[in-house]
């Protein structure tokens, strides 16, 4: 049945809601795995999270990792520092075979006690990403100057050759968060190599070739350790930059060492596949105009602070370019010091609040869970991008985003009758709110509102 409001909205205007199409699900044509959706607190973030009175931070918590009234993110990134004072390998050696000096405090940057709150709700993928290779190993001698690793193809160094020890540096950040009791599963060692900052940075050529002379090395670090890691590359500034390292690593065979590649969107987005077999990740996204500030609106003029602009980025991304994983960069803040570039502020009143942006992935990662398979669907409807998943515990989630002007009525058709069928929706007016679905048989039918989202769970 149709809800009563748009039926009124339908008298007052024909086309305010378009009659009923058809989808099939087809649970039995399997399609990327998921692995999760996340955020980091990098950078000192973690810290100011950890400082907060112990209200706000129970709010900012559950409304980014609780599956029943947040996001449900389930992987985290931390940032592996490079900096003399915050690093845990302030001083070097004197030479890549000399014993490296290893420091600890157990607390890195607020970034131990983040985990530890992130696994409490369950989740267990953490990725620890090295944004640089401490000064003393790159060719510039400084982390937050260009450079490349020395002895890496083409970058030879008078210090001499610290591929190796970097690779231990990595694998030795890993051990000391297992001390704390932590399990890091992804390990990144570069961080935009494509881009010149002023903060830790670290480049390699755009045929990867410092990253494919890298690579067997710390392959070889982790196989002589008894960690699960899982190794990554690159953390691109943008997908078309990550689709030509991509090439590049594959030819010359580094798929056989490598779990995962993954990318940054912000010169350019995933809306393709990778030539590869390896799961493809997002691993950071956020807004980068300094005049599209953090904001609960959901849809208005398209600002790229908008809600329903990232409901559309992450249709486009399982969809079109087969991701398995999204992160945002930052989920919470309290000083606002990336604009739109996070996920839950302080505000008026003293509370954590969500932005528009936090909704558009809660539609997906709070139904979506890790070990998830995406599946085909066979039939469209017009303007509505439609993705399916099936969870480990069978159960089957639809997502709808809808980018027309018109309301749709979307009749979602299953493999076998129903048991029970849910479903939730954002747009201007509501925020992952239930709404009407009708069950009969195997078929759930639904209204997906103009420029707004519908996630149906049904078992």
């Amino acid at each position: 049945m149709v809800p009563l409001h748009y039926l009124l909205l339908a008298l007052a205007s024909p086309r305010a809601v378009l009659s009923a199409s058809s989808i099939e699900v087809d649970t039995s044509s399997l399609l990327q795995q998921i692995h999760g959706f996340g955020f980091s607190q990098a950078f000192g973030r973690a810290s100011e999270f950890k400082a907060a009175d112990d209200d706000l931070q129970q709010q900012a918590l559950d409304l980014l990792f609780n599956t029943e009234v947040g996001a449900g993110f389930s992987i985290i990134r931390n940032n592996i520092p490079s900096t003399s004072g915050s690093t845990i390998e302030p001083n070097s050696p004197g030479s890549p075979s000399a014993t490296p000096n290893y420091t600890w405090t157990g607390d890195d940057a607020g970034q131990v006690w983040f985990t530890k709150q992130a696994v409490s709700y369950g989740v267990s993928t953490v990725y620890a990403n090295a944004w640089s290779a401490p000064g003393f190993m790159k060719t510039s001698g400084d982390e937050a100057t260009p450079g490349y690793l020395c002895g890496t193809n083409g970058h030879d160094c008078t210090s001499g050759d610290w591929r190796r020890a970097y690779a231990n540096y990595l694998v030795q950040y890993v051990k000391f968060y297992k001390s704390e009791g932590l399990d890091i599963t992804h390990l990144g060692f570069l961080n935009e190599p494509d881009w010149e900052t002023g903060y830790s940075q670290m480049q390699i050529s755009p045929n990867a070739t410092e990253a494919i002379s890298f690579i067997p090395i710390l392959y070889d670090a982790v196989q002589n350790t008894s960690l699960d890691l899982n190794i990554t590359c690159c953390d691109a500034v943008g997908w078309s930059d990550q689709e030509t390292y991509t090439t590049a690593l594959i030819a010359a065979g580094m798929d056989k060492y490598l779990n995962v590649i993954t990318s940054h969107m912000y010169t350019s987005d995933a809306t393709s596949a990778l030539n590869t077999s390896l799961p493809t990740w997002i691993t950071e996204s956020g807004v980068e105009t300094s005049d599209a500030p953090f904001t609960t609106t959901w849809y208005d003029s398209g600002s790229p602070n908008e809600g329903m602009v990232w409901a559309n980025k992450l249709a486009t991304g399982f969809i079109d370019a087969g991701l398995s994983a999204y992160l945002f960069w930052e989920g919470f803040e309290i000083n606002e010091t990336q604009s739109a570039s996070h996920l839950v502020d302080l505000g008026s009143d003293g509370e954590a609040e969500g932005s528009a942006i936090l909704y558009a992935f809660s539609m997906w990662s709070r139904f979506i869970r890790p070990g998830a398979r995406r599946v085909s669907t066979i039939g469209s409807l017009e303007n509505v991008a439609t993705a399916a998943f099936i969870n480990s515990d069978d159960s089957v989630v639809v997502v709808l985003t809808n980018s027309g002007d018109v309301a749709q009525t979307a009749r979602i058709g299953f493999p076998a009758e129903l048991d029970a069928a849910d479903a939730w929706v954002t747009d201007n007016k509501h925020q992952v709110a239930v709404t009407n679905v009708t069950a009969s048989g195997a078929n759930a039918e639904v209204v997906v509102p103009a420029q707004g989202v519908v996630t149906i769970k049904v078992n």
